[in-house]
């Protein structure tokens, strides 16, 4: 069996997951190398899973053991490693959200697909049960009338997310383009023009509440999105509605349901899989087998695009258009 010798950046309590799925549940990757702000605990962690040690992240992308490259880091950092990566010529996985900005992502697109490395853009919410379940399920309630989608979370303890140097943004960036690449996958349509408002609740410096509407390109559908981390509960509601009925269901609590009229029929949501696990495996498709990655670059950037235009809305306070994402064809992989 082939096997690809990978490098991950950032081994903090994200970047962990995919070291323990790389290690456990992933055979035809080999974690090589890591690298990690914080140098005593990544070095520790090297130790433990029998890796090298990069303390400078450049490092990790030049060592010739590394074959790959997995970035789990703040979205500060991309357009340095995309660089990086595309001189190096090494497969990239990027972690979303792919820019702080709608400039910088454009920028990372640019500078990979003129390299022509093969690029995975980890949205990882796309292998969730219960979004494959109502997206599968979308051709029995007819054309698209509204969308919501809400997410909540309790407050993170995550300091640097609430550092606009290093985190680019608040929960519009960082959980927003969950959202808004959900929005994209169950219309079909591009976001042409957003309104949004933002607070402050727990956080000093970045929103951690946010709501928007979105228009959509060549649909009349009322879409809506919703999103805060300062409440001590958590969920992930999804309702479509259309012309011969709805969909309901949330994706951090599995179910989902299908309801015409008050007719609730409930919806064989298949069991939870670890969303990062998977996206591992179609890296590797992507690498190994050339196959098309699930979700391109592009949709990453278009999600950035999204929260970029939110984040203006809320300073304004007016409706504003969503930039197009100027850039050449992608090549092929």
């Amino acid at each position: 069996m082939r096997r690809i010798a990978v490098g991950l950046i950032g081994s903090g309590k994200h970047g962990a997951r995919y070291a323990k799925h790389v290690r456990e549940d992933v055979p035809e990757l080999v974690l090589t190398a890591v690298s990690r702000r914080d140098a005593a605990a990544g070095a520790a962690q090297a130790t433990a899973w029998r890796c090298r040690f990069h303390a400078d992240w450049r490092a990790l992308i030049a060592d010739p053991a590394v074959e790959a490259v997995l970035a789990v880091v703040p979205p500060s950092l991309h357009c340095e490693i995309a660089a990086a990566v595309a001189a190096a010529g090494k497969p990239l996985l990027i972690e979303k959200p792919l820019a702080p900005t709608g400039s910088a992502a454009r920028e990372v697109v640019r500078v990979l697909r003129a390299a022509g490395v093969p690029v995975f853009m980890a949205h990882t919410l796309r292998w969730n049960s219960v979004v494959r379940t109502i997206r599968d399920q979308l051709g029995e309630i007819g054309a698209l009338r509204a969308l919501w989608l809400s997410q909540r979370f309790e407050p993170s303890p995550v300091a640097w997310l609430d550092d606009p140097a290093r985190a680019g943004g608040g929960i519009i960036l960082h959980t927003g383009v969950h959202s808004f690449d959900l929005v994209r996958l169950l219309t079909g349509r591009e976001v042409t023009r957003v309104w949004c408002r933002a607070a402050h609740v727990d956080t000093r410096l970045t929103e951690d509440n946010f709501v928007a509407s979105l228009e959509l390109d060549g649909s009349p559908a009322l879409v809506a999105v919703n999103g805060s981390r300062s409440t001590r509960g958590r969920s992930g509601l999804i309702d479509v509605a259309g012309e011969e009925g709805q969909l309901v269901g949330d994706h951090a609590h599995g179910f989902a349901y299908r309801i015409r009229g008050l007719d609730r029929t409930p919806l064989a949501v298949p069991d939870p899989v670890p969303t990062v696990r998977e996206a591992l495996r179609a890296f590797v498709r992507l690498v190994l087998d050339g196959e098309g990655p699930p979700v391109a670059l592009e949709d990453g950037a278009r999600a950035v695009l999204i929260a970029d235009a939110c984040r203006r809305a809320a300073e304004s306070g007016d409706t504003v258009p969503v930039e197009p994402l100027l850039d050449t064809p992608p090549r092929p992989e």
